[in-house]
């Protein structure tokens, strides 16, 4: 479509949370007027007509100045840009939406999406037979007559309820702090946001560690909740029916399955489920009893814990679990842990007919946590088909509708998560996920941090090859995997998207590196691939998760593991030694129930995690023996290069901090926690590696997430 089609047929465009309004060169956010002069939006809209197209710098002159018109251009063009840029909140260095390319021209990257579009309607045409008719058949002409009215007056009635396709809905920011709770549904970590109307209840990030919240529906103003110090990171399940009480459970410790709370919203006591741990619960409809997801299954209990009834056991984790407001169908999430897709579910009260929702929808499956509005005409979750989290509404009733598709709420810039809906009204509240990723190093002989060098200033993940001489990361706007010399020199891509890599791990003789990286639809696979580039190679044939790869110091064989049971409940968890030659595997004798392994820069030892990440084990080679290295919380342990001592994170404790641990004597060393992070307001942080000089390197998170809301019915 051309920008003249454009004016002709669509008055409005949108990209992100902007609509431009082509006819009177007005500019939107949110439905909120932004300012922009003439000249700017004139380059607006040149850009608009050849969106994913560069345009010349001669053609902007002459779409915006004419062949005609004496101007300083260079600089006339330049205030235009940045003016525009202004209005966008965009950038050259980080562009979103207006990219320039140097001595070529510019060019729009965002989608874009016309709207109001003209809709032709054909008039029903008469049939031979029905002009045909009689007076004899008057009785079955009046019928004919009869039925094509009442066949208008059902399509006027589908056109009359269909949703508005002509106008962005307006979304609205409530809170203001910047530290809710993200989620993360890789290890089972999401909390849903409640409303009774009046409050919302949410987690919030305070130091590190999720706290409870409750707030007001109007302003977001909000204070936390005091609960007892066993629930040591509250994420809500559901608010009861009558909005006087939420179920919460506990995501401090690492076992899937945590003890469940009930958590008067008046005041009072939190009170535990007696005998029940689960990871999700909602209500059931008549608020005296709970649906818990323990495994695989789906149970009902009382609030005390008792009369257990099993509603049905699902083909993978389920999790979001939500009733439809007459309590005839359940919704909720399935996560496969194989394929690592997300995708919604529906099944009936009596726990019969189990079948997906939007089967074939999107490919892979990227569908999640499900919420029905009060009066039950949509359901509203969130998916990733379009590459970033966004809100979807689904038209439930009129019964003439049930078979249309999603209908996408919001379009960025941010990641919006964690649908919930507001009793009494279509409105519906969700997070707005605007992520930062600093890596930054520890200073020597000092207790800050500070930015690592600028060639990996866009880096979200950073490994050092053994020499310090190299240095591969991930690219942080599309996850492509690159290596380099330190100073930045010598870059070379290795892997683009859509493969997804969570770890990798240098060669001993700095010419591979060995990945742990999930293709879409896939489980997490090892590989290895050429540090001068080339083709992935797999190292293993195999149905299954593997995990955190590490080399032999002689780079004949990798050392590797299995997911921890929050992303992989049912496989079996050892540590494992690939042959690289032979290909065989052998498992490390005594590593059940452990993971995460690394090997000692020498070969000897192995460390690992217990999998309820209290502990740190320790694998002697030569002696064959296990022992205790440190019993404390646990992760992403690294070696010091002389390999005299392993770095770890306590992802447990307040702060989560970065602890030294000698081997083999266990003697134990506090580094860093968030704190030494300041002035930096990071809200998260992980251990990654180590830099030359054994500093530590950690990936510092410091997201902007607030709740924002949406009124169906305000579009």
């Amino acid at each position: 479509m051309t920008m003249g089609q454009q004016k002709e047929g669509a008055r409005w465009v949108q990209f992100g949370q902007f609509e431009a309004d082509l006819k009177n060169e007005e500019l939107r956010r949110s439905g909120v007027r932004v300012r922009l002069q003439s000249q700017p939006f004139k380059l607006l809209v040149a850009l608009l007509e050849h969106r994913g197209e560069v345009v010349s710098r001669e053609t902007l002159q002459h779409l915006l100045w004419g062949a005609d018109t004496t101007v300083d251009f260079d600089h006339s063009l330049g205030i235009a840009v940045n003016k525009l840029r202004d209005a966008l909140g965009d950038s050259a260095e980080n562009p979103r939406f207006v990219e320039t390319l140097a001595k070529r021209g510019y060019r729009f990257i965002a989608p874009v999406k016309a709207l109001e579009g003209q809709v032709a309607v054909q008039p029903p045409e008469s049939t031979p037979a029905a002009a045909a008719g009689s007076r004899a058949n008057l009785n079955i002409w009046h019928w004919i007559t009869g039925a094509l009215a009442l066949l208008c007056v059902v399509l006027a009635g589908i056109l009359f309820h269909r949703p508005t396709d002509h106008k962005p809905y307006r979304i609205v920011q409530i809170t203001y702090s910047g530290q809710v709770l993200t989620n993360d549904l890789d290890v089972e970590g999401f909390s849903s946001s409640a409303s009774d109307g009046t409050r919302l209840y949410f987690s919030q990030m305070n130091n590190g560690n999720p706290v409870l919240a409750v707030g007001l529906a109007a302003n977001g103003e909000f204070t936390y909740i005091d609960l007892p110090s066993e629930i040591g990171a509250p994420l809500i399940g559901s608010l009861s029916p009558d909005g006087s009480k939420l179920a919460v459970r506990s995501h401090l410790q690492a076992e899937p399955e945590q003890p469940l709370w009930i958590v008067p919203t008046l005041g009072g006591d939190a009170r535990r489920v007696p005998n029940v741990v689960a990871h999700d619960a909602t209500w059931m409809p008549d608020g005296q009893r709970l649906l818990i997801a323990n495994g695989n299954d789906l149970t009902v209990v009382g609030t005390d814990g008792g009369d257990p009834h099993k509603l049905l056991s699902t083909p993978g984790l389920a999790f979001w679990l939500r009733w439809s407001p007459n309590g005839r169908r359940l919704r909720f999430t399935l996560r496969d842990t194989r394929q690592q897709t997300l995708s919604l579910w529906e099944v009936a009260a009596d726990g019969s007919n189990p079948h997906p929702l939007l089967s074939g929808w999107s490919q892979p499956a990227s569908e999640c946590c499900g919420s029905w509005t009060s009066d039950g005409e949509y359901f509203v979750f969130q998916s990733s088909r379009t590459g970033h989290s966004e809100i979807w509404a689904l038209r439930e009733k009129p019964w003439y509708l049930k078979d249309r598709k999603p209908r996408q709420i919001t379009n960025g810039p941010l990641d919006y998560e964690a649908p919930s809906t507001t009793p009494g009204n279509r409105q519906i509240q969700f997070i707005g996920v605007n992520s930062q990723i600093e890596l930054l190093h520890a200073v020597p002989k000092a207790s800050g941090f500070v930015a690592l060098d600028r060639n990996l200033s866009t880096a979200a993940l950073a490994e050092y090859s053994s020499d310090g001489k190299w240095v591969a990361w991930l690219n942080a706007s599309d996850g492509s995997l690159w290596r380099s010399r330190v100073d930045g020199k010598q870059r070379l891509e290795l892997t683009t998207p859509p493969l997804r890599i969570f770890r990798m791990k240098w060669s001993p003789d700095n010419r591979q590196l060995a990945l742990m990286a999930e293709a879409p639809g896939k489980p997490w696979k090892l590989y290895v691939i050429d540090s001068e580039g080339g083709k992935l190679t797999p190292l293993l044939n195999e149905d299954g998760n593997e995990a955190d790869p590490d080399w032999l110091a002689d780079g004949q064989s990798i050392v590797f593991g299995r997911l921890p049971d929050r992303m992989d409940v049912g496989q079996p968890k050892a540590i494992y030694l690939l042959n690289l030659h032979t290909h065989q595997v052998t498992e490390i004798p005594g590593s059940t129930g452990l993971f995460s392994p690394r090997f000692s820069p020498d070969g000897r030892y192995i460390v690992a995690i217990r999998l309820d990440q209290k502990a740190l084990m320790l694998f002697d080679r030569t002696r064959q023996q296990w022992t205790t290295l440190a019993v404390h919380g646990a992760g992403d342990p690294t070696w010091s290069h002389d390999g005299h001592s392993v770095y770890f994170q306590d992802f447990l404790e307040t702060g989560k901090p970065i602890y030294r641990v000698t081997v083999p004597a266990g003697a134990l060393e506090p580094v860093a926690t968030i704190k030494n992070l300041q002035p930096i307001a990071a809200t998260d942080y992980r251990l990654i590696g180590l830099a030359p000089e054994d500093l530590p390197v950690v990936s510092a998170r410091t997201s902007t997430v607030n709740l924002y809301r949406v009124n169906l019915d305000e579009h």
